[in-house]
């Protein structure tokens, strides 16, 4: 069993296209992906560093958040803001190539690479609208 007790786990309209997405941008690698008879994900895992990532296409209802925010005034108005509250911290070793990368393969940038706190850090969102921070830590 891994020693990961807390597992991110996100929504997307689209989550076969948005898992090939964030391996190709991000460096995730998949684990598992099951579809439904429609070809639906309903349950997909990606791995990055050991810690795993779920994904899915919970109901034909659902809106990503670039997608809410595209009818809804408010929604576009919390997407203006470049920091993450809801979303996922992953810690990179090279910030720099990752945030090359993932700007390359068409990441919404949130921010330049900053430095300060716990390490260097960029923040971004995947093709959905959900935001990302990743984080190269200081060694000790």
């Amino acid at each position: 069993m891994s020693s990961q007790t807390v597992f991110p786990m996100i929504a997307y309209e689209n989550a076969a296209a948005a898992m090939d997405w964030l391996v190709r941008a991000f460096g995730f690698t998949e684990r598992r992906r099951m579809t439904d008879k429609q070809g639906r994900v309903v349950h997909g895992e990606l791995e990055l560093s050991g810690n795993v990532v779920m994904v899915a296409s919970p109901t034909p209802d659902y809106r990503s958040p670039r997608s809410h925010a595209e009818s809804c005034p408010q929604a576009k108005q919390w997407l203006a803001a470049p920091w993450v509250i809801d979303g996922v911290l992953v810690c990179v070793d090279d910030v720099d190539a990752h945030f090359n990368r993932a700007r390359t393969l068409g990441a919404t940038m949130l921010s330049e690479i900053e430095e300060g706190g716990p390490g260097r850090l960029y923040r971004a969102a995947d093709v959905e609208g959900h935001r990302w921070m990743f984080l190269e830590q200081k060694s000790s």
